[in-house]
């Protein structure tokens, strides 16, 4: 931090109204091992920074790998000069956002214990030995992403923050093949998505996991088609991290919501004024920003323009309460937000984005759900999504579905879809899991911005029943 703080502190920050750096060190390794033989290994280092000056009501930034004082100089004089052109063409006066100071290091997940490259290799070996338990496994697959990341902020009214991450990303999949038929059953969809070390990894269970993975592929090969019709729908955590995602989180977004992503990630059905009055959800609808749940991939203290990091509730008893936006998009919309100014890495600016995203878990057991319900699907493990630009009509896939007769689960069907519309199908939701049910899920994919941006986000719930929802096979 000293060499930062440093070279920070050499800037010419008299003539400006604000100025902050923000400093990104990345280490990312790649393993994989496929029908049993390891592929290459991927290793990719990246460090740099971002510099954002602010004078009078303009706002620039500009970045550099260039970590020497001479280059962090460079910087500050392009953001600087970007500044001053924006003068008065801005959207928002900046000089009406107030910036925090806040000071703190902090190790959100320190990746202790994780074992060597040589062992973890030996892991996944194990893991796709266990996967082909039938000739009919036509190819399979064991990855894990282990990524070791450092953020600073330093910012001319006094702030010194360093944050310190450990992401882990691991995935098994069997892609099963018989004539013209080809299914594919994954580790809950590619969400098994965590922060932590040896201890979150060895609790995900790989190996121990791989051939249940394996014997699904061929249970779906084998299966009927999901049946077509309105039916009871009872989504699992892995499926249900899809569905917040993509009808919560992104239609809650201010900056979306103000316009500023319509050219690439589209708008929202959800207006300003809705906040405070919409009935989002049943009154069963409780859904938070937390990003502080221990182990979620979007865990952190402080956002990248140094807001705390708080738990808020966005739906509560399903009433949209708040949105997801940042510093900048709250002054902008005079509306309440939350700390999720983000950036991907040191070359590009902090925008809304979606972070740690929950449904809240109530009192009903897994097996209660089932016994409630007469005609119905259940339905993991995202494989398919389709929604449009303002996140309201939607249409997903899962991996596997299984029916759900005069209360008790009963056939395994293949290709089960459904489809609804964001404003009203969470009106829809008439059974809510207890914390038994309730599992952490994440994704390292979430695209947004321009220049485009794919950031981690987090996303857990308990097991959720809805009522009346329109599911159809593979084969319409």
């Amino acid at each position: 931090m000293e060499s930062f703080r440093s070279a920070f502190s050499q800037l010419a920050l008299g003539d400006v109204d604000f100025c902050s750096l923000r400093a990104v060190s990345s280490t990312e390794q790649q393993l994989s091992v496929r029908q049993n033989n390891v592929e290459p290994l991927k290793l990719a280092v990246d460090h740099g920074a971002m510099l954002t000056v602010i004078v009078g009501s303009g706002c620039g930034y500009a970045a550099t790998a260039d970590l020497s004082p001479s280059g962090l100089k460079q910087a500050f004089q392009r953001a600087r000069a970007w500044a001053e052109a924006t003068r008065d063409l801005c959207v928002v006066d900046h000089r009406l956002v107030d910036y925090p100071a806040a000071t703190a290091n902090c190790e959100i997940s320190s990746g202790t214990g994780i074992p060597s490259t040589a062992e973890l290799l030996e892991m996944l070996r194990e893991t796709s030995s266990a996967i082909a338990i039938d000739p009919r496994i036509v190819d399979w697959q064991a990855t894990l992403g282990i990524c070791h990341e450092r953020r600073e902020l330093y910012t001319s009214n006094g702030g010194a923050l360093e944050q310190r991450f450990c992401y882990l990303t691991p995935n098994i999949i069997a892609v099963a093949n018989h004539d013209n038929e080809t299914q594919i059953r994954s580790l809950n969809g590619g969400t098994a998505c965590i922060q932590g070390g040896a201890k979150q990894l060895e609790a995900i269970g790989m190996i121990s996991r791989a051939p249940e993975i394996g014997r699904q592929a061929i249970e779906l090969l084998l299966a009927p088609q999901c049946p077509t019709g309105r039916r009871d729908l009872l989504l699992m955590p892995d499926q249900l991290a899809l569905q917040i995602h993509e009808s919560i989180g992104h239609p809650l977004e201010l900056d979306r919501i103000l316009g500023d992503e319509r050219n690439y990630a589209g708008t929202s059905f959800v207006r300003p004024e809705m906040f405070g009055s919409y009935r989002y959800g049943s009154e069963l609808l409780d859904v938070t920003f937390d990003p502080k749940l221990e182990g979620e991939f979007a865990c952190y203290a402080y956002d990248d323009e140094g807001l705390t990091a708080k738990r808020s509730y966005l739906i509560r008893a399903g009433q949209l309460e708040r949105g997801i936006g940042g510093l900048i998009s709250q002054a902008r919309l005079g509306a309440p937000g939350v700390a999720c100014a983000r950036s991907n890495g040191w070359a590009r600016p902090a925008i809304d984005r979606i972070a740690n995203i929950n449904i809240e878990p109530k009192d009903a057991s897994l097996d209660q759900l089932i016994a409630r319900t007469e005609q119905g699907v259940l339905m993991r493990s995202n494989c398919s999504w389709s929604i449009d630009d303002s996140r309201n009509k939607f249409q997903f896939g899962c991996e596997w579905g299984q029916l759900i007769e005069n209360g008790q689960l009963t056939t395994v069907v293949k290709n089960p879809n459904y489809r609804g519309i964001s404003a009203t199908f969470w009106r829809s939701l008439i059974g809510v899991g207890d914390q038994r049910t309730f599992e952490v899920m994440g994704s390292p994919y979430c695209g947004k911005g321009e220049p485009s941006q794919v950031i981690r986000v987090g996303h857990a719930a308990p097991a959720c029943l809805f009522a009346d929802v329109d599911i159809f096979g593979g084969d319409q």
